[in-house]
C-alpha cells in the first residue's frame, strides 16, 4: 500500500446522532398520486431520474456521461433527465470488464483521469510533475489549458465544475507550485465546489529531507480539504484518482488533493481497469429520517411568519425544481444566500431577496421577524446573521444539511435534518401535503402583508453621482439587462460582488458563480474563464473591480492563447473600493493605503492602462467613462466572440454599497444609506 495521509472529513466514519428514531418514510415519489397535475408535469423528469447508488450532491460522478440531450452549458438544476448508470466502480464482479495493462504511473494517472471522464485540466507543469506531463501529449481525451499561474488553475477548475457540474481538475508541479493552488482549493472548500487538484511530489526518498522544490502540501492542505492522498507507489494511481473524484462529488462536494511522488509517476505498473473503491468509512447520509421531516412539516403548518432560508447546498443538490413545488405549495417567503442566487427567480412573488450584511432589507427583516427559519443546505453564515445573538431570536431551527457538522453549528436546531437537499425538500413536500390533507394549513396573511410593507418602502435603488461621473450599479445593472438570464455572471470579491448580486435578475440556477466563504481577491478572470471552457456556447460575464483584476489579470493570455473569449467588466473607480467604504464610515476618512491610482496635480494617470493592458494580452480593450455610452460599448462587447473583451468601466470612487449591517451589529441596525434606518414596524 502506498503512504496515504488522510484526515477526519464529512462523512468519514461517523454516523449522524441525530433525527435516529422512526420509521423510514416511503419514498416521496410513491405517494406522488396526491400532487396537484401541474406540479406533477413539473417534476415528471425528476422522478423519472434514479438518484445515484452513492447518492448526494448534484454533481456528476466518476466515469457518469453528460445525457446527450443535454449541453454542457446547462448547471445541474434538476430541470432535465440526467440519467445515473450504475458506477462503474461498484458494478458486481461478475459484470465487470477488467483490463489490464503494463504502462508507468504517469501514464496511470492519465488514464485513469481518461476512464473518470475527465476532458479538461488546467495547470502548469514543472519537474515533479513533468512525467505526468508527456502521456497528456499523447490524449486524445485530454485538454490540458496551460494556465499563467496556478492559482488561475485552482479557479478556472472551480468555474469549469461550477456550470458542467462536473468535478473540476488542476495540476500542479512540487513546491512552490502546489503552495500556489492554496488560495483556490481554500476557496473550493468555503464553497463547498468539487475539484481535485494533482500534484507532483518529489521522489520518495527525499520526502521529509527537505529537498528541491519539497513541500508538504498534504499536510498544508489538511485543513482545507474534504480529503487528501499523498501516493508514493504507481499501483495506488489509478485506485486513489477513483476515490478522489468520488469523494469530491459525493456527499457534501469539495476539494481532494492527490500529491504523486515522482518515482511513483516513473515507476512501471499494471494497470487495472475499473477499480474498487477502498472507501470503508465514507457513507454520507443522503436520505432525511422521516420523523425528522414530519416535525418540519408540522412546524411549518403551525407558524405565523416562517421563513424558507436557502442555501447553497439547493444549487448543488440540484433540488431548485423542488424548491419553488415547496415555496408554492406553503406559500412562505423565500431568501437566498448570496450563494444560492437564482435557486428561486429573483421575479418569483415569493422571493423576498437576498439577506445578510448587504442584503435587501424585506429578505433581512423577514428572518429577524420570523417564528421558524426552515434552513436548506445553508450554514447561518456570519454575512448573514449579522451578531449571532442578535438573530431571528424569535424564531424555532429546522435546519437541513447533508453535512452533520453543519447542524447546530452556529445556531442550535430545534429540528435537524441530515441529508441531501434534494431528497429532504422532496420528503418535505410530501410531509406538508399531508398535513394539508388533514386540514392543517398555515394562515400567513398578516405576515404578507408586513413583507410586501417593506419590500415596497425599502427596494434595491442608488443614487446617480452629481458631479455626471459614472454610477457601478447602473454598469452592473445594464450589462444585467443586455447580457440576459442565459449567460453567466462570475464576479470578484468587494462592492462590484455586492452590485452584481443586488442589480442583475437571476432566473435561472447557477448563473451567478463568485467566491462566497473565502472571499478571495482575483477569483473573477479565471474562474470565467473556466465556465466558458465548460459552457463554450454560453456568454459568459466577468464582473471585476480593478484591485481584484489586478491579481489574476495574466489569464487574459490564456484565454487569448486558448481561445476562450471571455467578457470583463472592470469596475474601476481606482481604488479598493469596500475598504475606501469601510474608512469612509468607521475610520473618519483616513484612507491609508486604498488609492491603486497615482494622481499628479489634478490629473489622475492610468496605471495601469486597462485597455493598453488588455491589447497586450492578445484581448479587445474598450473603455466607458459616461453613462449614455454605457449601452453601447456593452453591445459591442456582446458583438465580438472570437476574442475576450476587457471594458474598463471608470466609476465614481465613492459609490458605496447599501443596505448594510455593520460587522458586530445585529441585522436590527441595518442602515439603508448613511445615519439611514428602516422602520421595522412600517406596514403593520
Amino acid at each position: 500500500m502506498s503512504q496515504i495521509v488522510r484526515q477526519t472529513v464529512q462523512g468519514f466514519d461517523r454516523r449522524p446522532d441525530i433525527g435516529e428514531s422512526g420509521a423510514r418514510a416511503e419514498h416521496p415519489w410513491h405517494s406522488r398520486s396526491t400532487w396537484s397535475a401541474r406540479r406533477l408535469t413539473e417534476l415528471s423528469d425528476l422522478r423519472a431520474s434514479p438518484r445515484s447508488p452513492h447518492g448526494g450532491g448534484g454533481f456528476l460522478l466518476p466515469g457518469e456521461p453528460r445525457p446527450e440531450n443535454s449541453s454542457s452549458s446547462v448547471t445541474g438544476t434538476g430541470d432535465g433527465p440526467w440519467e445515473r448508470p450504475d458506477e462503474i466502480f461498484t458494478l458486481p464482479k461478475e459484470r465487470r470488464i477488467m483490463t489490464t495493462e503494463q504502462m508507468t504511473g504517469a501514464q496511470a494517472l492519465v488514464r485513469a483521469l481518461e476512464n473518470v471522464g475527465v476532458d479538461t485540466v488546467f495547470g502548469i507543469p514543472g519537474g515533479a510533475i513533468l512525467p505526468a506531463y508527456d502521456p497528456i501529449f499523447d490524449s486524445a481525451k485530454l485538454r490540458h489549458i496551460l494556465v499563467r499561474h496556478e492559482q488561475g488553475a485552482g479557479h478556472a477548475a472551480q468555474g469549469y465544475a461550477m456550470v458542467t457540474g462536473k468535478v473540476g481538475v488542476c495540476m500542479a508541479t512540487s513546491g512552490p507550485g502546489a503552495t500556489n493552488l492554496v488560495t483556490a482549493i481554500s476557496d473550493a472548500y468555503m464553497d463547498s465546489v468539487p475539484i481535485v487538484a494533482i500534484t507532483g511530489q518529489v521522489a520518495s526518498s527525499l520526502i521529509g529531507t527537505d529537498g528541491f522544490q519539497e513541500a508538504d502540501i498534504a499536510g498544508i492542505t489538511m485543513p482545507i480539504t474534504k480529503h487528501n492522498f499523498l501516493v508514493t507507489k504507481a499501483g495506488d494511481i489509478a485506485r486513489t484518482i477513483a476515490e478522489a473524484f468520488h469523494i469530491a462529488g459525493t456527499g457534501r462536494p469539495g476539494p481532494v488533493l492527490v500529491d504523486i511522488a515522482k518515482d511513483a509517476l516513473q515507476a512501471t505498473v499494471n494497470f487495472e481497469w475499473p477499480v474498487p473503491l477502498q472507501l470503508p468509512g465514507y457513507r454520507p447520509v443522503t436520505r432525511p429520517h422521516s420523523k425528522q421531516v414530519r416535525e418540519a412539516a408540522r412546524l411549518i403548518v403551525q407558524a405565523e411568519r416562517p421563513v424558507l432560508y436557502v442555501g447553497g447546498g439547493v444549487l448543488k443538490a440540484r433540488a431548485s425544481a423542488e424548491l419553488k413545488v415547496l415555496a408554492e405549495l406553503t406559500g412562505a417567503p423565500v431568501v437566498t444566500t448570496l450563494m444560492a442566487k437564482g435557486a428561486l427567480p429573483d421575479s418569483h412573488p415569493l422571493h423576498m431577496g437576498m439577506p445578510g450584511m448587504h442584503g435587501a432589507v424585506g429578505a433581512v427583516g423577514a428572518l429577524q421577524r420570523s417564528d421558524l427559519l426552515v434552513a436548506l443546505g445553508a450554514r447561518f453564515d456570519d454575512r448573514v446573521t449579522g451578531k449571532l445573538d442578535g438573530f431571528a431570536t424569535g424564531a424555532r431551527i429546522v435546519h437541513a444539511d447533508i453535512d452533520p457538522a453543519e447542524i447546530s453549528k452556529n445556531r442550535h436546531a430545534d429540528v435537524p435534518i441530515v441529508g441531501d437537499a434534494r431528497e429532504v425538500i422532496a420528503d418535505l413536500i410530501v410531509a406538508v401535503q399531508n398535513e394539508h390533507e388533514a386540514g392543517r394549513k398555515g394562515d400567513y396573511g398578516a405576515w404578507w402583508r408586513q413583507l410586501e410593507a417593506w419590500r415596497a418602502t425599502y427596494p434595491l435603488g442608488y443614487d446617480t453621482p452629481d458631479d455626471g461621473s459614472l454610477s457601478p450599479q447602473y454598469v452592473i445593472e445594464r450589462i444585467g439587462k443586455i447580457a440576459g438570464p442565459d449567460a453567466y455572471y462570475v464576479a470578484g470579491v468587494g462592492q462590484h460582488q455586492m452590485w452584481a448580486a443586488q442589480f442583475i435578475r437571476y432566473e435561472r440556477p447557477g448563473a451567478f458563480l463568485n467566491s462566497g466563504g473565502a472571499g478571495t481577491m482575483g477569483y473573477a478572470v479565471p474562474a470565467a474563464m473556466g465556465a466558458k471552457v465548460g459552457a463554450p456556447g454560453s456568454t459568459v460575464w466577468a464582473i471585476d473591480g480593478d484591485g481584484c483584476f489586478q491579481m489574476t489579470n495574466q489569464e487574459l493570455a490564456t484565454c487569448a492563447i486558448e481561445g476562450v473569449p471571455v467578457k470583463i467588466a472592470v469596475i474601476n473607480n481606482g481604488n479598493l473600493g469596500m475598504v475606501r467604504q469601510w474608512q469612509t464610515l468607521f475610520y473618519d476618512g483616513r484612507y491609508s493605503n486604498t488609492t491603486l491610482q497615482s494622481e499628479s496635480g489634478h490629473v489622475a494617470k492610468r496605471i495601469p492602462d486597462f485597455v493598453k493592458l488588455a491589447e497586450a494580452y492578445g484581448c479587445v480593450g474598450l473603455r466607458c467613462e459616461k453613462a449614455e455610452d454605457v449601452d453601447e460599448v456593452i453591445a459591442k462587447a456582446m458583438e465580438i466572440n472570437d476574442a475576450p473583451v476587457v471594458i474598463d468601466f471608470v466609476v465614481h470612487k465613492d459609490a458605496m454599497v447599501w443596505p448594510m449591517v455593520a460587522a458586530g451589529t445585529t441585522n436590527d441596525d441595518i442602515k439603508i444609506a448613511r445615519d439611514m434606518a428602516p422602520e421595522w414596524e412600517n406596514g403593520d
